[in-house]
């Protein structure tokens, strides 16, 4: 497989880290067909959803695929007024990935990341290897501590 931005920054930080490649249905990107095509728990497989807030910066949000997201939630732990969803035209010139690959590592524009706090209790998470098909499996510590995430209570319950 050949590499891509996502893989080659976890590389060159000497980041441990497994690729999961699977069949890409187009009609289904749904993080519960990614966890059914790869055998991963639902639970340790995290979505990443790309955000404006009030000032149009950038927040990237990873959250376990079944879940939703709390945008009151992620706006009060991003001290921001709102956020909303990047709007599905502007994901690629915005992150650089398009839906269905869109990885919380690689992206370019400056920006501000977050992770629902259940990945602290895992050993393992999925998340989006920068392309459809691709999932890196890497330790939740590692992916938090590369990108200095933030974690908390960001989903609808």
């Amino acid at each position: 497989m050949k590499k891509n931005n996502a893989m080659r920054e976890l590389d060159k930080a000497k980041i441990n880290y497994e690729v999961i490649e699977y069949e890409v249905d187009l009609n289904d990107l749904s993080a519960i067909n990614v966890a059914i095509k790869t055998s991963a728990d639902i639970t340790n497989l995290f979505k990443t959803l790309a955000l404006f807030n009030e000032k149009k910066e950038l927040i990237i949000a990873c959250i376990p695929g079944a879940d939703e997201l709390n945008l009151k939630k992620l706006a009060t732990l991003a001290n921001c007024k709102k956020v909303e969803m990047v709007e599905l035209k502007l994901l690629q010139s915005v992150t650089g990935y398009i839906r269905g690959g869109c990885s919380p590592i690689g992206i370019k524009k400056k920006h501000s990341a977050f992770i629902h706090e259940s990945a602290l209790e895992k050993e393992k998470i999925y998340i989006s290897g920068g392309q459809r098909g691709v999932q890196i499996k890497i330790s939740p510590s590692d992916l938090i501590k590369f990108l200095n995430m933030k974690s908390g209570n960001i989903v609808i319950e």
